[in-house]
């Protein structure tokens, strides 16, 4: 019983008040051992695989249909590859494996291990913002970022990029319409499909970035290939749905 509550038993809302994504592109082929076999790496140019960083800072998250006052506010920090699952019926979905999840609510550990297969663990964060910089760091030490974001100049792609530009590198960034986990003590997929009303990315400046959550993966020198800024977005999350794992 209490291994079931973890795939996603009911609807969630939220409000996602500003989500900095940051993408780093790896060969595909070196994430592969990440991920369960069912997935795909959803690539760039046959070549690129991408893991993205995403910090969220999160607005009355709760079940569906409860008001907002009964909600948690909190950070997330999630690692996640860009990934593809063929389901039951042949159609292709592109959505997001979860490798780990940090909150600075140890609430938010406790309800995110129980009710999903996220892996969060507790990790205090400290946000300034001082005119168009904001530098986001974790008391231990352990994540730093420093991003501007002007809305009225477009920067550059960062050095690193394997995009040519912008439109390229928007693909990488979602909104992705599905996050896939596997139950494997039943081998078993689980699929929990996201919707949103608004989703607009606005490129930004990375000035200095660092997660010790990616050193720590097999992973040479991932390259960093955008940095994106989404505001106010109304979310929702439906109930998982489980499937049988396709031989």
């Amino acid at each position: 019983m209490f291994a079931a509550l973890k795939n996603h038993p009911f609807a969630v809302s939220a409000e996602l008040v500003r989500t900095v994504v940051l993408s780093y592109a790896v060969p595909r082929d070196q994430l592969l051992p990440l991920l369960p076999p069912f997935l795909e790496i959803d690539d760039f140019q046959d070549q690129w695989g991408f893991v993205a960083v995403a910090i969220v800072k999160t607005k009355a998250l709760r079940p569906a249909g409860l008001p907002g006052w009964l909600g948690n506010d909190f950070h997330l920090v999630g690692y996640r590859v860009f990934v593809r699952y063929r389901n039951a019926k042949g159609k292709r979905l592109r959505g997001l494996y979860i490798l780990g999840s940090q909150t600075d609510k140890r609430r938010m550990v406790l309800l995110g291990n129980v009710f999903t297969h996220y892996k969060y663990t507790h990790r205090p964060l400290v946000v300034t913002t001082e005119g168009h910089r904001t530098r986001i760091t974790s008391t231990d030490g352990t994540s730093d970022l420093v991003i501007e974001d002007d809305p009225h100049h477009t920067p550059s792609l960062p050095a690193t990029s394997v995009f040519q530009d912008w439109s390229e590198a928007r693909r990488f960034v979602g909104p992705l319409p599905f996050t896939f986990s596997h139950d494997a003590p039943n081998d078993r997929v689980l699929i929990v499909e996201g919707q949103r009303s608004h989703w607009v990315p606005r490129p930004i400046t990375v000035l200095s970035h660092s997660f010790s959550f990616l050193d720590k993966l097999p992973l040479p020198a991932p390259r960093l290939s955008n940095a994106f800024i989404i505001e106010h977005v109304p979310y929702g999350w439906k109930r998982g749905t489980l499937e049988p794992i396709r031989v």
